[in-house]
C-alpha cells in the first residue's frame, strides 16, 4: 500500500483533474490513500480536495518541501509518493510506482514527465527534463528527481531526514541523502503530466537560471522567489 502526498495552494482550477486521475487508477482504491496538504488556499481548493482525498489539512511547515514533509508524517503506509496539484498522473502510475519497490534495496524511485498541453515548446521542455533525468540515472553523477513524481520507502526517508526546506533544489538534495540509504531507481513507466505554465509566464530560461542560482547559493535566496511566485494562467504558444 502507498500514500500519495499532494501539496496545494490556490489550485481550484486544476486540483480536480489531478484527483480524478488518482481516483481512476489500475489498482483498487483501497490500496492507496490520498493526502492533500494545503498552504491555506484562499479559493475552493480544500473544498474540492475533500471530495476525493482521504485527508486534507493546512500545512504547518514552510514552503513546498515542508508541505510534503507534513504529509509524510501523516501518512499511514510504508511507501509514500509525491505529486503536484496541477499535475495529471498516468492511469497506471501508482501500480508502476509500487512495482518499482519490489527490490527491497530500492529506497527512492522517480519517473519522467509528459506535457499536459502538447505544444511543440512544451514537448521540447519535457525532452530536456527527461534527458537530464536519464543522463543522471545512467551515469550516477546526480539524480534529477522532481517533486511531482518521486516515491520513497518511508522508513528510509525518515532516517534520511525528509526534505530540507529550500527555495529550490530540495528534490535533488534529498536524492543525495537517499542514495546513502539504498538504491535510487529511474522508472520510465512512472509517467506524470506536467504543467509548464510557470515557464510560459516567467520565461523558460529565466526560470531555469533562477533555479540554478538558488541551488548554487545553497538552496535559499532573497533575490529570487522561485517557489513562492503567485503566477496566473498564460496560454502556451
Amino acid at each position: 500500500m502507498i500514500s500519495v502526498i499532494i501539496p496545494s495552494y490556490n489550485e481550484e482550477d486544476r486540483i480536480e483533474r489531478c484527483l480524478l486521475a488518482l481516483k481512476n487508477q489500475t489498482i483498487p482504491r483501497e490500496m492507496y490513500e490520498i493526502i492533500v496538504v494545503d498552504g491555506n488556499s484562499q479559493d475552493k481548493t480544500r473544498d474540492i480536495a475533500a471530495r476525493y482525498a482521504d485527508v486534507v489539512f493546512i500545512q504547518q511547515s514552510e514552503r513546498v518541501a515542508g508541505a510534503r514533509n507534513d504529509g509524510f508524517l501523516r501518512s499511514r503506509f510504508d511507501l509514500v509518493v509525491t505529486t503536484d496539484a496541477d499535475s495529471i498522473v498516468s492511469p497506471d502510475w501508482i501500480e508502476n510506482t509500487i512495482t518499482s519497490f519490489q527490490d527491497p534495496g530500492v529506497v527512492l524511485a522517480f519517473g519522467p514527465v509528459t506535457p499536459i498541453e502538447e505544444t511543440q515548446k512544451n514537448k521540447r521542455y519535457a525532452l530536456l527534463f527527461n534527458g537530464l533525468m536519464r543522463f543522471g540515472a545512467l551515469t550516477h553523477l546526480y539524480y534529477y528527481t522532481l517533486g511531482c513524481n518521486t516515491a520513497f520507502r518511508k522508513e528510509a526517508l525518515l532516517r534520511a531526514g525528509m526534505y530540507r526546506i529550500f527555495d529550490a533544489g530540495d528534490d535533488l538534495e534529498i536524492a543525495v541523502r537517499m542514495r546513502r540509504e539504498g538504491k535510487v531507481r529511474f522508472v520510465p513507466d512512472m509517467k506524470v503530466g506536467f504543467d509548464f505554465r510557470r515557464y510560459d509566464q516567467f520565461g523558460f530560461w529565466k526560470t531555469i537560471y533562477e533555479w540554478y542560482y538558488i541551488v548554487l547559493k545553497g538552496g535559499i535566496s532573497d533575490k529570487y522567489s522561485y517557489t513562492r511566485k503567485d503566477y496566473q494562467d498564460k496560454p502556451s504558444q
